[in-house]
């Protein structure tokens, strides 16, 4: 069974830093594009950051451009995604998101094959 699983989520202050991981099990993910969403209470799930196969390309929402990275770590199959700056808007479910065909990144959520279950961030005050 193929799996995405998400960690390195937690409680942050104002400015405060996380790194995610999302670790693949049961086929390994290293060709192909990956990304990150999220999902706040009562919105809908959004796109945050892509990266292509090759990690030659990564993409970025408007609201974590400069604060957010998204890397890839070859040897571990492991996609990361940097999170600096936290805000209080920034409080959501990350979810986790690999294409099973194509090294492309996407932006959008129904391109996206495979899942993860989800880490929540919350913003402490």
């Amino acid at each position: 069974q193929v799996q995405l699983v998400e960690s390195g989520g937690g409680l942050v202050q104002a400015g405060g830093s996380l790194r995610l991981s999302c670790a693949p099990s049961g086929r390994t993910f290293s060709s192909n594009a990956m990304a990150w969403f999220r999902q706040a209470p009562g919105k809908e799930r959004e796109f945050v950051a892509a990266i292509s196969g090759s990690a030659v390309s990564t993409y970025y929402a408007d609201s974590v451009k400069g604060r957010f990275t998204i890397s890839r770590d070859y040897a571990k199959t492991t996609v990361y995604l940097q999170m600096n700056s936290l805000k209080p808007e920034d409080t959501a479910v990350y979810y986790c998101a690999a294409r099973s065909m194509t090294r492309v990144a996407s932006t959008t959520l129904r391109t996206y094959d495979y899942w993860g279950q989800g880490t929540q961030v919350t913003f402490s005050s």
